[in-house]
């Protein structure tokens, strides 16, 4: 099987626009609170729990939509063991009027087998809820204040958001093999991390991870990136292309890594280069351009 992380990203959305998830519009379910007052958004995939409103911290168990307009949460949004958060609607789909966005101040924190969906942008992962799916148009930027910290996450997909700090993914997956898992089983996908179109204040760090994909494109990062000792299963997974690193670039440990994405969907090669711009230095896997054709070499240019 062969996949980029724009066809996952395609197959992601029309199995829920196809209606096989129970993503669909829904009423809030009633607000509930953990003994520390933590605010939670709980709910079922046939009926998931909608964030809408201004909350100290969150927590979100079972599934989460933000879908119902502004959600702030000015502390910590933790996405609790086996949960999905899905913040990548752009309508507010529960008045009819208005947008949807979601702003957390401090840091948005996927814990074990959970995974989080934020932010959406046309013609590379559409919005949930864009009423014309094959011509999309709707967008949203979500925000975090702080880190992103994925501690063994089933799958971490970010579109087009501000991170004001860190990323850092670590452990997890869904294991060496591109079978569907947990959520993604109801999308009909791989499972996969994908960051794409953010501006990063910190730095990005991926590691331990095993799974079948990961993408990282079009970003700004204000400090170093690095992918360390990661097994996905995709033949070209590690798809790091067009992203501009204010700081070091480091692959290390790694299976495969390319600068470069695939020109037909019949075969990985041949290869459309898509290097990266880095203000200091390439480490690793990531010093030379991954080969563009089957017998190719790498290089001569910069990953």
């Amino acid at each position: 099987m062969q996949h980029s992380w724009h066809k996952l990203s395609r197959l992601l959305v029309a199995g829920t626009l196809a209606g096989g998830l129970g993503f669909a519009v829904a009423g809030p379910i009633p607000a509930a609170a953990a003994a520390d007052g933590v605010h939670v958004c709980s709910g079922t995939f046939t009926s998931p729990g909608v964030l809408a409103g201004t909350f100290a911290s969150v927590l979100v168990r079972g599934a989460c939509e933000v879908n119902g307009g502004l959600a702030t949460v000015d502390g910590n949004l933790t996405v609790s063991p086996g949960s999905v958060l899905l913040a990548a609607f752009a309508l507010n789909d529960i008045t009819g009027h208005g947008k949807s966005r979601l702003s957390v101040g401090h840091d948005l924190i996927v814990e074990d087998g959970g995974s989080a969906l934020v932010g959406c942008e046309p013609g590379f992962f559409t919005c949930l809820d864009d009423p014309n799916p094959t011509s999309p148009t709707l967008f949203i930027h979500d925000r975090v204040g702080r880190d992103v910290i994925g501690d063994e996450p089933l799958g971490i997909i970010i579109h087009s958001s501000l991170i004001e700090g860190n990323v850092n993914e670590h452990g997890g997956g869904g294991g060496f093999n591109c079978t569907p898992t947990g959520v993604f089983t109801l999308f009909g996908s791989p499972v996969f991390s994908d960051y794409e179109d953010n501006r990063i204040g910190g730095s990005v760090t991926i590691r331990d991870i095993t799974s079948c994909y990961l993408g990282i494109a079009r970003n700004h990062v204000a400090g170093d990136l690095r992918v360390l000792n990661t097994r996905y299963a995709d033949p070209d997974a590690i798809e790091i292309t067009t992203n501009h690193i204010a700081g070091d670039l480091v692959c290390r440990g790694n299976i495969a890594v390319w600068d470069s994405s695939e020109t037909s969907s019949g075969s990985i090669f041949p290869r459309d280069p898509k290097p990266n711009w880095v203000g200091g230095e390439r480490f690793g896997q990531c010093v030379l351009a991954s080969k563009t054709t089957l017998h190719g070499h790498t290089g001569p240019g910069p990953f």
